[in-house]
C-alpha cells in the first residue's frame, strides 16, 4: 500500500501573518506536521502544496518535498481543501504516481503525534470506511445550549433538556482539525463512509487567534513535559 501525506500550506494567511511558518516553541509551526508525518514511517511521501517560495524552502529544510508549486486558482481565499488535494493527485498521476492512500495533514496541528496517524490508518485500512479522521468531545454539553437574539432576549435551543443531568447527556464531538486520512480509488476520495478516532481536549487546540497560539503552546507544553 502506497501513502502520500499532504500538507497544505497557503502562503496568504490573514488573521496570523506567516501562520504557516511562525515560529511555534523554537521552531516554524509546520515542522511540528512534517516530522510527525516522517516520524510515523506510514508515508511514501510526505509533501507540501504550496505558493510560497518561502514556506516551500522550509518544508525542504524539514525533510518535506516541495515537487510543484500550488497553482493561482487554488492558492487564493476561495479555494477549499478539497481543491488543494484534488489538484495534488492530479498532478502526481501526470507524473506516473499512483497511491493507495491519502492523508491531509493542516500544517497548523502542532499537538498531533506519529501514533494519531497510525492508529486513524489501521481503522481506515481494517474497516468500510473511505475517510478517518480524529474528533474530541465538546467540552460542555450542547444539548444546554442557548439561542441569543439581537435583541438580547435568550431561549434554550432545546428546553426539553433544561433538567437534564450533564452525565445523563450523550456525549457530542467536534471535528479537531487536524488530518484526515482518504482511501483514493482511480485517483479519487470521497467520504461516503466516516469514521473517527477521539483525542482528549488536551491534545487538540484549534488556532486562529493569537489567543489560540499560545494556548497551543501551553498544550504543547503540558504534553510534552518541556
Amino acid at each position: 500500500m502506497k501513502n502520500l501525506a499532504i500538507i497544505p500550506a497557503r502562503g496568504g494567511s490573514k488573521r496570523i501573518p506567516h501562520k504557516n511558518i511562525k515560529e511555534f516553541l523554537g521552531k516554524p509551526i509546520i515542522a511540528y506536521s512534517i516530522e510527525a508525518a516522517l516520524k510515523s514511517g506510514l508515508f511514501d511521501e510526505v509533501m507540501v502544496s504550496t505558493d510560497d517560495e518561502q514556506i516551500a524552502e522550509i518544508a525542504k529544510q524539514y525533510g518535506a518535498s516541495v515537487p510543484f508549486m500550488r497553482s493561482a486558482e487554488t492558492a487564493n481565499d476561495f479555494a477549499s481543501s478539497d481543491d488543494v488535494l484534488v489538484e495534488v493527485l492530479n498532478e502526481y498521476q501526470k507524473r506516473g504516481k499512483v497511491f493507495d492512500n491519502m492523508c491531509c495533514v493542516y500544517a497548523t496541528a502542532p499537538l498531533i503525534s506519529s501514533n494519531d496517524l497510525a492508529e486513524a490508518l489501521q481503522l481506515l485500512n481494517n474497516s468500510k470506511f473511505d475517510c478517518v479522521y480524529p474528533v474530541v468531545e465538546f467540552s460542555y454539553p450542547i444539548w444546554r445550549c442557548l439561542d441569543v437574539a439581537e435583541d438580547g432576549s435568550m431561549k434554550r435551543h432545546w428546553p426539553e433538556f433544561e433538567y437534564s443531568r450533564s452525565q445523563d447527556l450523550p456525549k457530542e464531538y467536534h471535528d479537531s482539525g487536524t488530518f484526515y486520512w482518504y482511501k483514493l480509488t482511480d485517483g479519487k476520495f470521497t467520504e461516503k463512509f466516516v469514521g473517527a478516532i477521539i483525542l482528549s481536549e488536551e491534545r487538540v487546540q484549534d488556532i486562529d487567534t493569537e489567543t489560540d497560539w499560545k494556548l497551543a503552546e501551553l498544550k504543547y507544553q503540558l504534553l510534552s513535559g518541556k
